[in-house]
């Protein structure tokens, strides 16, 4: 039977020093016991580990946040997602209290709280309140003043200092009872009365080798800010392409707050009907499939198409180019919806909302095809969207050595090989420009020993590598792979240097390949000409047969993946919106005559390498 339990909590700092030890059951493992087997498996380590040489075999479940992590060992079976969530809640408790970011100190100097929370956030192993609102009615924490008051033993806020008689009055009050509602605490008041609504999607893209999408996920979240007095009572209204009938298949997989009224949700489909809580806390979370309905049966795929995803950007790979397959080429494609704004108008990311519910600039978030923005001067909206920080990142084999003559169109590319990874990064003002972007550079292999081959064959697999051998007096002519690549690299009608090859001179000086532990390349006027400058006659590389062998030896060099990152202000991919925010002044209680509260809402897609291409 699977147990629904905590057995302890215990917290570390970075220093692997255990800061807090909390037993809520029976007898779990001690820090000594877990802690090595924990900090055996490298960073980052999972969130489950089983560990069968403790008696009885225990299983570990981890969390970390700022600079300290917790763990609880569990004996028995029980649900990894119940002790995990708990986890999670117990983190933005104490964040709620210390404050954020969560750090070593703000706990051992508040033990008194910490310890007064975790005692009622979970009694016995059995959750108890994890709702922060209620959690304030319950375990107050006194301001400087208080602390300095009853240090020194004078009246102030201290707990020790009772009525007379010693004994504490037991008399039940609206502040020991807890609140009517779990999640809010009572008598909030503010000065200004505002709601926020902020919708992040998270994209996880793959694409197949032959430009087809094998999947494309968005999972979303919705944070809720209410900074309003009372007790309001909301109503949040939400559409997506296909009308109310599509919102229950697009809203994939949905996870409410508690406070979220699950009848209201199932009769009108994307209609919230709410209490909020006080502050910033999660609404609501779903999971969209990107890709069209008629694609995932036995039929038709004409509709799996990276155009019918309608993404900003998307990346296309090719390897083993040049005569010995040692190039590779990574183009990154702009959405053919993508266009560079020269508006001067400053716009806010916040797209305010009437007070009756209605938007002053409706959003045309969707897969409609949206016209983004990239210029500095303008601010993500559902006006107009803002595309940033666009970046690419090419994981490289292990086998690979070194990587030469890296040429980009815009932007920086910087090959890391302490990482094995290439970084392409394409800044805002870059990205607006018409066209596509184009990096392409050279691999180089170990080195190797040919004592079984002749003079000719070392030279080839010299070439293989990278490595130029100028000084050979073999008679047969020796092509570099600059010239040979540079061959295959016109026939693509979207790389940078088509306009500018029938500017070339027919030859060149050729140059060995830096053996730089960490190369970079700029894009731009400076770096074609270098190129150009190592390429030789269009005759010769038109004459010169591709090696199969070499191409075949070289394919173990190339990367099988590329993976692009951004972010886009004002735009969802699941085409979701916000149609009105209203408060319903008829269960609304202490809100006042008059007072309408001023709302705003925040769309922002990211893709931190989830727009994954494979080779």
């Amino acid at each position: 039977m699977i147990s629904c339990a905590i057995e302890a909590l215990y917290i570390f700092n970075l220093q692997n020093e255990s800061i807090l030890e909390h037993t809520y059951r029976s007898r779990p493992a001690s820090t000594r016991q877990i802690l090595p087997h924990y900090l055996s498996h490298a960073s980052p380590r999972p969130s489950l580990i089983y560990v069968p040489e403790i008696n009885p075999p225990t299983t570990i479940f981890s969390l970390a946040e700022g600079n300290v992590y917790f763990l609880v060992p569990s004996s028995v079976d029980t649900e990894p997602l119940f002790v995990l969530e708990f986890l999670r809640r117990v983190v933005d408790v104490l964040e709620e209290y210390l404050g954020s970011p969560l750090l070593a100190h703000k706990i051992e100097s508040n033990y008194d709280v910490v310890a007064q929370l975790l005692g009622e956030m979970c009694d016995a192993g059995a959750l108890c309140n994890t709702e922060p609102n209620a959690l304030r009615d319950v375990v107050q924490t006194a301001g400087w003043v208080g602390k300095l008051l009853g240090g020194v033993g004078l009246p102030g806020s201290s707990p020790s200092i009772l009525p007379s008689g010693g004994k504490a009055s037991l008399a039940l009050n609206p502040a020991t009872a807890g609140p009517a509602i779990p999640w809010r605490r009572p008598n909030v008041r503010h000065t200004s009365n505002e709601l926020y609504v902020d919708i992040v999607e998270s994209l996880l893209v793959t694409v197949a080798p032959s430009g087809r999408p094998l999947a494309a996920i968005a999972n979303g979240s919705i944070a809720f800010t209410a900074k309003i007095s009372g007790v309001p009572d909301l109503i949040l209204n939400l559409s997506c392409p296909g009308g109310r009938q599509a919102m229950l298949r697009t809203f994939e997989l949905p996870v409410f707050h508690p406070c979220v009224r699950l009848n209201r949700w199932k009769e009108k489909p994307g209609e919230l009907s709410f209490v909020p809580p006080d502050g910033k806390f999660m609404l609501a979370g779903y999971e969209v499939n990107l890709l069209p309905p008629q694609s995932l049966g036995g039929g038709t795929l004409s509709g799996r198409s990276m155009k019918a995803l309608n993404l900003p950007a998307w990346l296309l790979v090719s390897t083993s180019l040049g005569l010995t397959g040692c190039d590779f080429e990574v183009k990154l494609v702009i959405s053919s919806n993508f266009a560079s704004s020269s508006s001067s108008t400053s716009l806010s990311s916040l797209s305010s909302l009437r007070p009756g519910g209605g938007q002053t600039s409706r959003s045309t978030a969707g897969r409609s095809g949206p016209v983004f923005s990239t210029s500095s001067r303008t601010a993500g909206s559902s006006a107009s969207p803002s595309l940033l920080d666009v970046s690419v990142r090419v994981p490289i084999p292990e086998a690979v050595r070194n990587m030469t003559d890296i040429r980009v169109s815009r932007g920086d590319a910087t090959y890391i090989p302490s990482e094995q990874v290439l970084e392409w990064r394409i800044p805002s003002k870059e990205v607006s420009s018409a066209g596509n972007a184009t990096l392409r550079c050279t691999v180089v292999g170990p080195l190797v020993n040919n004592n079984d081959d002749d003079d000719d064959d070392g030279n080839e697999d010299d070439e293989a590598n990278g490595v130029n051998d100028i000084a050979a007096a073999t008679p047969a002519p020796s092509l570099s792979t600059g010239t040979q690549s540079f061959k295959e690299y016109d026939e693509n009608e979207d790389s940078y240097q088509s306009q500018s090859q029938s500017q070339a001179t027919s030859s060149s000086t050729l140059h060995p390949p830096p053996s730089q532990s960490t190369s970079t390349s700029r894009g731009g006027g400076n770096s074609m000409t270098t190129a150009l400058s190592r390429s030789t006659s269009h005759s010769s590389s038109q004459t010169t047969p591709r090696d199969k062998r070499k191409v075949q030896q070289n394919a173990k060099l190339m990367p099988t993946s590329a993976s692009v990152s951004f972010s886009v202000k004002g735009w969802l991919a699941s085409g979701i919106k916000v149609d009105g925010l209203n408060v319903d002044m008829r269960r609304s209680r202490g809100l006042g005559e008059g007072v309408k509260p001023y709302k705003g809402v925040k769309y922002l897609t990211v893709s931190r390498d989830g727009v994954e291409t494979r080779c």
